[in-house]
């Protein structure tokens, strides 16, 4: 039986299954309770020690920022009630709005505010790039602090409110001042849910309640930016690896939401007329074939080169998505399609169908000599299993020894961040992805960068990229931004920071009385209503 056969006929049969039930799940259903199953387990909740998205999308829930970004990607004051630079763009003056309240009932302070921007720009590029320039950051009274720079920087407010991880978060100034490279242990911040520790069970739950003392904006809300109203007393993560078990479980009632359904079973969804279904974010995804740069083979250049040689966008955004050509499309570089920074330049190789004789060639070139590659692997992401079923066959198929590990989404998370060889606790490969929305500035474009151990995990080293970067940055022209974008873009093809399978779109799928969801990077939950 084909895979997709399967999952439609288990959705199928879920349901007939679970609907013995069904009515004392229904009726134990709360107008002000909002069920959602996340796209993988919270496993965990430090939203600047890592970079995961489901672990930054619990972390707007929780945690509010100075800025935030709306639907035209621009950043609008949040927690800021004003902002002042002075004329020579060396000093910033930010004043924090009234009304600013932690979950623990202690105010929101400027000293607060600098201790969680010293965490943060550790860990983001672009407040690497700031803490480059920076003099001081200090507080000046109770809610206003100022950054003293050496040199201008005229992108702060993007930096302060880009939801490329990590984000710029604000925690209580104790909590802040956790080593960046360490996990916090306690979750409290200032945004409109309050985290529910008791009640957080890892594989299963995580529940989030209403803090009845947020003051939310006057203005409408726009993705991260305006006034974050909520209409939901308590949001519960409901963790559903399988997706027929999901898939069951939303026709049946037992959850409102799902983030990202699983292709196969959309028609499923699609059929049923009490779900709504629609693009998650058009913007989309940026699949990633990431390899570790520190340990052979992929230290080596020709390993790498034979391996993006080899990829087919094709198989891996059909594996992701299937075979609805609206739902991907071939990439020759590493931006987002359709926004002005988009260029193929240097990457006309990488929309090519699969070149394996030829990238067998070049690895027989190179240093490898049959090492094992250890591939990690989430299999309760659907993303990244899709992708490793396409890799495990690529990378056999041109001759390499694969160790492939099976793992979850957590494990990886936490196994990535490791410099360790291989063989002793380390990683060669994994799969990820980039929304659309981290894709567009290749100053906060995570992924991208290759300035070494400052560099996101696989720490690749190539100064002719961290080049191309910093003369899109100083930029003055929109011609001398393209230029730079793409040398960029050809840079990075040619060094191979990572390699690209392809651009896709995934769907979301709620029941019909959930009103309020819009398109975004991330799920929205503030304006979503329950009826």
């Amino acid at each position: 039986m084909e895979r997709r056969d399967f999952l439609r006929g288990a959705a199928l049969g879920g349901l007939a299954v679970a609907s013995g039930s069904l009515p004392t799940m229904v009726q134990a259903q709360s107008p002000k309770v909002l069920k959602f199953v996340p796209q993988a387990d919270l496993a965990n909740f430090d939203p600047i020690w890592g970079t995961q998205y489901v672990v930054r999308n619990a972390a707007i829930l929780v945690w509010d920022m100075l800025y935030g970004v709306d639907a035209s990607l621009r950043p609008q004051r949040q927690m800021v009630e004003s902002e002042q630079v002075s004329a020579d763009g060396l000093t910033w003056t930010f004043k924090l709005r009234a009304g600013l309240k932690f979950h623990d009932g202690t105010p929101v302070t400027s000293k607060d505010a600098v201790a969680s921007l010293m965490r943060w720009q550790k860990r983001n590029p672009m407040g690497l790039m700031i803490l480059n320039v920076q003099k001081e950051i200090t507080p000046i009274d109770n809610t206003s602090f100022k950054w003293v720079l050496s040199k201008p920087f005229p992108k702060m407010l993007d930096a302060l409110g880009s939801v490329g991880t990590p984000c710029a978060f604000i925690m209580p100034e104790r909590i802040a001042k956790t080593d960046p490279f360490k996990q916090i242990t306690e979750y409290i911040g200032s945004g409109p849910f309050r985290f529910v520790k008791n009640e957080w069970v890892l594989g299963s739950k995580a529940v989030f309640e209403k803090f009845t003392d947020y003051v939310p904006r006057n203005e409408p809300a726009s993705w991260m930016a305006g006034g974050k109203k909520v209409s939901i007393d308590r949001l519960e993560w409901i963790i559903m690896p399988d997706p027929a078990t999901a898939s069951a479980a939303l026709q049946n009632g037992e959850i409102d939401w799902w983030e990202n359904p699983v292709a196969d079973l959309v028609p499923v969804l699609k059929s049923n007329a009490g779900i709504m279904t629609d693009v998650a974010d058009p913007l989309g995804n940026i699949g990633t074939f990431r390899m570790n740069h520190l340990y052979p083979p992929f230290n080596d250049i020709k390993v790498r080169k034979a391996v993006m040689m080899a990829i087919s966008q094709q198989d891996y955004c059909e594996a992701i998505v299937g075979e609805n050509p609206a739902l991907w499309k071939k990439l020759g570089g590493f931006f987002t399609p359709g926004t002005a920074n988009y260029t193929e330049v240097g990457g006309e190789m990488l929309k090519q169908a699969s070149n394996l004789e030829a990238a067998k060639k070049l690895l027989a070139e190179s240093s490898y000599k049959g090492e094992k590659v250890v591939c990690l692997v989430a299999q309760n992401q659907s993303v990244t299993k899709a992708m490793g079923d396409v890799t495990v066959d690529m990378l056999k198929n041109l001759g390499m020894n694969v160790d492939f590990v099976a793992t979850d989404w957590g494990t990886v998370g936490t196994r990535r961040a490791s410099k360790a060889p291989p063989a002793q606790g380390g990683w060669n490969m994994f799969h990820s992805w980039h929304v659309g929305a981290d894709c567009i500035n290749p100053a906060s474009y995570v992924g991208l960068r290759a300035d070494g151990d400052k560099a996101w995990f696989g720490w690749p080293t190539d100064p002719a990229v961290e080049e191309q970067v910093a003369a899109w940055y100083s930029a003055t022209t929109p011609q001398a931004a393209q230029q730079a974008m793409d040398k960029l873009n050809k840079a990075a093809v040619d060094f191979v920071v990572f390699a690209p399978t392809g651009f896709f779109l995934q769907y979301t799928a709620w029941r019909r009385n959930i009103k309020g969801i819009v398109k975004a990077p991330m799920p929205i939950v503030w304006g979503v209503q329950k009826t």
